[in-house]
């Protein structure tokens, strides 16, 4: 066994017997200390155990017990649905909402909006970050709901106002975050993000409408995809 992965075997038994979910990691002098390693054996290992989703780095604060990684299956949920599943209390934080023309990129989707509302929000699990989620809304579908409570699901706002989504079509990809939406994630700027893409769809007398557009920035230390593949059968015959 090499020498960070014994130091890794030694800190993750450390860690199941003497820390809780949220707990602070000793700092890693007092680690060097303790498993007599160097520093760069230390930082290794809990790189290792960070990538595990059993720690998790806070930007200038140290570094956490992990709480779990939220789990999605890549069906149509909400992230309140996705946070409670994985056992966890969710949160919201409403940044920024506004009235906007449509962006160039949005008008193709939109095609005959005249106004959006753009709602910023950051998503918390246990209160801490783990999302940050822009949504671009139409006027006549978001009026019903505008002075709502934003900080609710915005599936469950969609149903209570008789527009509940039918259908969506969403894409992921790894980036990095923009300063700001670092800032809100309390991570480096530096570190990945998973970036979700969807568009959603309603049903309005029977005619498939255009209802929402978000974009999603997670923390890949705080949510994970999983995905049920089967292969596809076949049968042969001689003759």
């Amino acid at each position: 066994m090499l020498k960070h992965e014994r130091v890794r075997a030694q800190l993750e038994e450390l860690i199941h017997s003497n820390y809780r979910s949220g707990d602070c990691l000793p700092g890693e002098r007092f680690l060097e200390q303790k498993f007599g390693v160097s520093r760069i054996t230390v930082r290794r290992a809990i790189s290792e155990l960070v990538q595990a989703g059993l720690l998790v780095r806070v930007h200038g604060k140290g570094t956490f017990v992990s709480h779990g990684r939220v789990q999605s299956h890549l069906h149509l949920a909400s992230f309140h649905e996705d946070i409670r599943n994985a056992g966890m209390t969710p949160g919201t934080k409403v940044i920024d909402a506004y009235w906007e023309e449509p962006p160039e990129n949005l008008q193709k989707f939109f095609p005959q909006t005249q106004r959006l509302l753009h709602l910023k929000r950051l998503r918390l699990g246990n209160g801490l970050p783990v999302s940050v989620d822009q949504s671009w809304i139409p006027e006549d579908i978001a009026q019903p709901f505008v002075h709502s409570d934003l900080t609710s699901s915005l599936y469950e706002l969609f149903s209570s106002s008789g527009t509940p989504v039918v259908g969506a079509q969403q894409t992921v990809e790894a980036g990095k975050p923009s300063e700001d939406l670092a800032h809100l994630l309390e991570i480096s700027p530096r570190e990945p993000v998973l970036i979700f893409h969807r568009y959603s769809y309603t049903l309005i007398d029977g005619i498939k409408f255009p209802i929402e557009h978000t974009v999603s920035t997670y923390r890949a230390d705080r949510y994970r995809l999983s995905m049920h593949v089967e292969s596809s059968s076949s049968t042969c015959s001689a003759h």
